[in-house]
């Protein structure tokens, strides 16, 4: 049985501010490669770590073309929703969203957390779950929930496709995120990750398998992006499971498409907002700057029960959608 494993397409109509070339051209020849290389393995599945796109509400237009890119594949395409996907942060909202668009219309399926598919080939049996991007997802109470699943007795091997900050090492003070030795525990021979675009790759603890191999695009502000070469994973199973990461080849130097000068911006930028970060944090006062935190944070303080929670993320996913109709230019 054979996948193919890409994550953090975010399809777009405009060039980021960082990136030199037509962003939007450049997407295109990626997925177009992509399809080609799926084609060449002749693999069985293709495998989605979510946000697909770069916001919920895309232009119909962009979302037609590459539409007519991802029903080359003609191959069945399991993904899940990253935080981009979604308004609010929010999974419910996903049957407004363009994502939401494409599994309607049955180009793709999308893995709701608890249910799982089963995919038999050569007497192998697969158990393939999911998690898409949750607010709490990488939080101390409810990462395991999402991270680590017990393998079925009926299957000889399982995957998991999750959408939150899985981690190899520690990352900044004031992000939520969850290490891959939180997880080492988990049923799943194969963890696959989206979210964190500059990836960590291919990891083995306790004979389980966490993969992520980056965005297939660089549009973070991070300067490692330059030297980054996105790529996607091809992986097999029979009586054991053999992987292999494959560089694009359309992908271009990252000094070719990136500009430095406003990476250089964006460094220092962050920097900053890190030591304000940990200043303010010193001093004990201040703990959440993000809104989810901020929310779990009230939550907590005033007994407040999970439905309360979920009511005030669901309202700020309203808000965001209803604030959104402005148009991409002012996302």
């Amino acid at each position: 049985m054979k996948f193919l494993f890409f994550t953090d397409s975010h399809i777009r109509g405009t060039t980021p501010k960082n990136r030199k070339d037509n962003f939007y051209e450049t997407l295109k020849t990626k997925l177009l490669e992509i399809t080609n290389i799926s084609k060449k393995l002749d693999v069985d599945y293709i495998l989605h770590g979510g946000d697909w796109f770069d916001r919920p509400d895309i232009s119909p237009s962009i979302v037609r073309e590459f539409a007519i890119i991802i029903k080359t594949f003609e191959k069945p395409i399991y993904t899940i929703a990253g935080n981009h996907d979604i308004y609010g942060h929010n999974p419910d909202t996903i049957g407004r969203t363009m994502l939401g668009l494409l599994e309607g219309t049955g180009m793709v399926t999308l893995l709701k957390y608890g249910d799982e598919v089963i995919l038999k080939k050569d007497g192998i049996t697969v158990s393939l779950t999911g998690s898409s991007y949750n607010y709490d997802i990488d939080s101390e109470e409810n990462y395991k929930k999402y991270y680590i699943i017990k393998k079925p007795e009926h299957a000889d091997y399982a995957i998991n496709i999750i959408h939150g900050m899985l981690l190899a090492k520690p990352f900044f003070e004031g992000i939520s995120y969850t290490l891959l030795d939180d997880i080492k525990e988990t049923g799943a021979d194969i963890t696959l990750a989206g979210h964190y675009h500059s990836g960590f790759g291919i990891k083995k603890l306790n004979d389980k398998l966490f993969i992520n191999t980056g965005s297939i695009v660089r549009v973070s502000n991070s300067l490692a992006e330059i030297n980054r070469r996105p790529s996607v994973v091809f992986i097999e199973i029979k009586d054991k499971i053999y992987t292999e990461e494959i560089q694009l080849k359309t992908a271009l130097l990252g000094e070719e498409v990136l500009d430095r000068d406003k990476l250089e911006a964006s460094k220092d930028r962050n920097l900053k907002l890190h030591e304000f970060y940990q200043g303010i944090s010193s001093k004990g006062e201040y703990k959440k700057i993000d809104i989810l935190q901020i929310i779990n944070e009230i939550a907590s303080d005033e007994n407040l029960s999970s439905e309360v929670k979920e009511e005030a993320l669901r309202r700020i996913g309203i808000a965001r959608e209803g604030l959104s109709k402005g148009g991409e230019e002012n996302y």
